[in-house]
């Protein structure tokens, strides 16, 4: 028996026992009763399976007649739904909400209960922040990179191998900060790709770059410590710290990044942090100098603060410029760097990782013990032999020929359909483009212009969101590297009315 229809027999055979002593007249009736009960009393969810006509009279003893009979009169008032082939099926969209006794429908008193933590309030407060859109729409979804690309046939192979030979010891908890083999791989593999020479040991796997701020502000940051941040910033990274109750002090960017020697402090406490992303900075893509990078080290080391190098997409953006990373320049392990696997295979994997200075890796993994969020060992498993066999090189290099041709298709197609705006000129850095508005705009009309694209399906995010305080510049943070060139053109045509 399935075991969906164990559940649904269970709740139906009880209402029925109750309604079945009563003195009725046809056993259907108690039967339509009994279902429908349990669909008004919200027993049974929303589209939740109910057992086959021969199914239900066996475990209840009744014949097939009766149980057909209360289906039809559940049919008829479309409490129930026959789909062919998927048998019936439990639908509330036709069913009188107000007989529905749902939790959420009991009103509570708030004073009979304890107050949410000041924490929760502020991560509450904040969380309009955070960058979530909807998975409806491809085009134009920033932080997406060519996903179509991904080759899901060695990814599947690999995680039938580790199935096929997986030993019961490995099904056990794992250590929270990460499998050996994967932080041995990603330590080669960063010694390779970035020249950053570190122990494994200080490599910690967490699901993404926001579970790495998360993770370093809750380990650094009391209220009232100060966090250095690019102007504009991830709105995530904005969201993370501010919500952390921290005194943020956002600074302005030039054509080599940010100028930290500009910074000047509000008051006698010298920040714990600067966070910064010198590959790509994000969203405006400007390159870190070197003299820059080393005025940055200078600076911490000075102020005895420690630097989050934020090395997002650092596979496209280095790949034709090879500047020296933070990490690799600092003699004083005062950074931590940070790297993620979502924005160069797929997001869905929820795989990432972050170098860390020595004297934080307990405290950290202490965190991580508490919480328990940590990546899937067959996940980390699978990733560690995606390096060892060389697809994760390959893959790299089909995703920057496809991502660079699609960028220069976008760009021009772009372009010139555009009566209101312009793809800002940069060099292709990464799997994101700016498009800016030639006429000055107010964040009204930046918002309507957002809503009107998203009602054609096409998904994208205001520049005006990543920036601290007042915005400099209005505009639309464009994904295309997910998007095939037919579909692109298409979208494109339809955006063209709007743009």
């Amino acid at each position: 028996m399935n075991t969906n229809h164990f559940f649904a027999i269970d709740r139906i055979r009880t209402q029925y026992t109750i309604l079945s002593k009563k003195e009725t007249s046809n056993k259907y009736v108690d039967l339509y009763w009994a279902i429908k009960n349990c669909i008004l009393k919200y027993e049974l969810p929303h589209d939740w399976l109910l057992p086959s006509t021969r199914v239900l009279c066996e475990a209840l003893g009744l014949s097939r007649t009766t149980v057909i009979k209360a289906y039809e009169l559940l049919l008829l008032e479309k409490i129930i739904l026959s789909r062919p082939g998927s048998g019936n099926r439990i639908n509330y969209s036709n069913t009188n909400k107000r007989e529905i006794r749902s939790a959420s429908r009991i009103q509570k008193d708030s004073d009979l209960y304890p107050q949410i933590s000041d924490k929760s309030k502020s991560f509450l407060k904040n969380r309009t922040l955070l960058n979530r859109l909807s998975n409806n729409n491809l085009a134009f979804r920033p932080g997406l990179p060519p996903i179509d690309v991904f080759p899901v046939n060695q990814w599947k192979k690999l995680l039938n191998i580790y199935w096929r030979h997986v030993k019961s010891s490995g099904l056990s908890y794992s250590k929270s900060t990460g499998l050996k083999e994967l932080k041995i791989s990603i330590s080669n593999y960063l010694n390779i790709s970035r020249n950053i020479k570190c122990d494994p040991d200080k490599i910690v796997i967490v699901s993404g770059s926001l579970q790495s701020l998360y993770l370093i502000s809750n380990t650094l940051i009391n209220k009232g410590d100060g966090v250095v941040l690019e102007n504009p910033v991830f709105p995530n990274v904005h969201s993370v710290f501010k919500s952390s109750e921290a005194n943020l002090y956002p600074l302005k960017l030039d054509k080599e990044g940010i100028d930290i020697k500009s910074f000047i402090s509000e008051s006698n406490n010298s920040p714990k942090l600067v966070h910064v992303t010198p590959s790509n900075q994000y969203p405006l893509g400007m390159h870190m100098s070197l003299k820059r990078r080393q005025d940055i080290l200078k600076w911490a080391s000075s102020h005895k603060a420690l630097i989050i190098e934020n090395d997002y997409e650092n596979e496209i953006a280095n790949h034709f410029t090879k500047t020296p990373t933070l990490y690799s320049l600092d003699n004083e392990d005062r950074t931590i760097y940070m790297g993620t696997f979502n924005r160069l295979l797929h997001p869905s994997i929820r795989l990432g990782y972050m170098v860390v200075p020595s004297y934080l890796t307990s405290a950290l993994e202490a965190l991580q013990d508490h919480s328990h969020r940590f990546v899937s060992p067959s996940i980390q498993v699978v990733m560690n032999q995606f390096i060892e066999k060389n697809h994760l090189y390959q893959h790299i290099k089909n995703v920057i020929m496809t991502a660079k041709n699609r960028h220069s298709v976008f760009v021009k197609e772009f372009n010139e359909v555009s009566k209101k705006m312009y793809i800002q000129e940069k060099p292709f850095s990464s799997f994101h483009v700016l498009a800016l508005f030639k006429t000055e705009v107010n964040l009204e009309d930046e918002k309507k212009l957002i809503d009107h694209l998203n009602s054609i399906g096409i998904t994208t995010l205001p520049l005006s969101k990543c920036y601290i305080g007042t915005s400099s510049q209005k505009g639309l943070i464009l994904g295309y590297s997910s998007v095939q060139i037919s579909l692109m053109r298409n979208k494109l045509k339809l955006m063209s009315k709007f743009i």
